[in-house]
């Protein structure tokens, strides 16, 4: 039945048309799911690839992970984890300018990250990874047990714009982990729970 023999005169789809859309939509949310298993199972992370693609934010610099981290930066030289540990900082204009102040100094975002250094403003950046709320959460215990950036982030050092790539900030993500390093998986490890009186 081809698709003007689906609507009435008024251009409405008929039920059917609206059941084939739906069962559409499901075949491509299952392939999409099935592609994630996949290419977690593939990976030797326990941290799965994101399902749904997340875009990179806007950020007030372009910044490549790709190129600074092929030039051999460690991410801990630009992320630092200040006490008590719970987020990773973006780095201090300083840090950028180190490198900047001789280097590409004519291209554009160049010129605005030397007016952010003179004004000493930090860079207003964008956080793409967020801890969501009612979650008890540190890096510094995740670097302290030998986690790697990687394996919660992905394949940053491939990335032009940082995106949200995994799905870390999934449950099942940290509970597929902490099971896989044999470490505990109760719930007050990252839930706070409120005392009784």
């Amino acid at each position: 039945m081809n698709e003007s023999a689906r609507t009435d005169p008024t251009g409405v789809k008929s039920p059917v048309t609206k059941r084939v859309g739906v069962l559409a939509l499901l075949t491509a949310a299952l392939a999409m799911v099935s592609a994630g298993a996949q290419q977690s199972t593939a990976s030797t992370s326990p941290v799965a690839a994101n399902p749904a693609p997340h875009p990179a934010p806007e950020q007030p610099l372009p910044y490549s992970h790709k190129v600074h981290v092929g030039l051999g930066l460690a991410c801990q030289f630009c992320h630092t984890s200040p006490d008590p540990g719970a987020q990773m900082t973006f780095p201090a204009t300083s840090t950028c300018m180190n490198c900047h102040a001789a280097i590409a100094v004519d291209r554009p975002a160049i010129k605005r990250l030397a007016e952010y250094a003179k004004s000493q403003q930090p860079i207003p950046w964008v956080r793409v990874y967020k801890v969501l709320p009612g979650i008890t959460w540190t890096h510094r215990k995740h670097l302290e047990a030998a986690v790697s950036c990687e394996t919660c982030h992905g394949a940053v050092a491939g990335l032009e714009a940082m995106s949200e790539t995994t799905a870390v900030t999934g449950m099942a993500s940290c509970i597929s982990c902490h099971e896989a390093r044999r470490t505990s998986a109760a719930c007050s490890v990252c839930h706070a729970w409120p005392r009784s009186p």
